[in-house]
């Protein structure tokens, strides 16, 4: 698994899944001891920081709750809420037919878009990135900032400011080096 792919699969594992979920705790306790820091493939040490300074599992949850759960979330984690005309459809078809695995969950979660980059990038063959390019600029991009925007003004944690400052900065580099490869 190469630095673009642990990336996409961690930072979408903290937006998609709830902070309580058993399979999230090794990620949670790599942060809280200040080990993600070790393995983290980007220069955002600080932000790493204010992580692990601010990982309560209780206050986490809550605020998580708050932003991206139910039909009063402060912050809907779903592309459809984001861009006028979009539906789930169009993402869901365009995983598919990459051969994704997919649930019956709505395919248009941030945190499924950055998972699915995660898979699009493991299952490429070398050089091959034509179908993270479509993700990054049909699906995840167009609304990414708008989303993070909200979930920094909304939480009312340090996690989730800092996680969404470190996801938009994570992004736009992941973004640079796809178009490094194309020319």
């Amino acid at each position: 698994m190469n630095e673009f792919s642990i990336l996409c699969r961690v930072l979408g594992s903290l937006f998609y899944r709830q902070p309580q979920d058993p399979l999230l705790v090794p990620l949670y306790t790599l942060i809280r001891e200040g080990k993600l820091a070790e393995s983290w493939p980007l220069e955002q040490d600080e932000l790493l920081e204010r992580l692990k300074n601010n990982c309560d599992a209780q206050t986490l949850a809550a605020d998580y709750n708050a932003l991206f759960v139910g039909d009063e979330c402060r912050v809907s984690p779903y592309r459809s809420a984001w861009v006028e005309g979009a539906d789930e459809s169009e993402v869901r078809t365009f995983l598919s037919a990459r051969g994704m695995p997919l649930t019956q969950t709505p395919a248009d979660h941030f945190g499924t878009l950055l998972l699915a980059a995660s898979w699009l990038e493991d299952q490429s063959a070398e050089d091959e990135s034509e179908a993270l390019e479509a993700l990054f600029a049909d699906y995840l991009l167009p609304w990414c900032s708008t989303f993070l925007g909200k979930v920094e003004a909304h939480a009312t944690t340090p996690f989730w400011r800092s996680l969404a400052l470190l996801t938009r900065e994570a992004l736009s580099a992941m973004w640079d080096e796809l178009q490094e490869e194309e020319e």
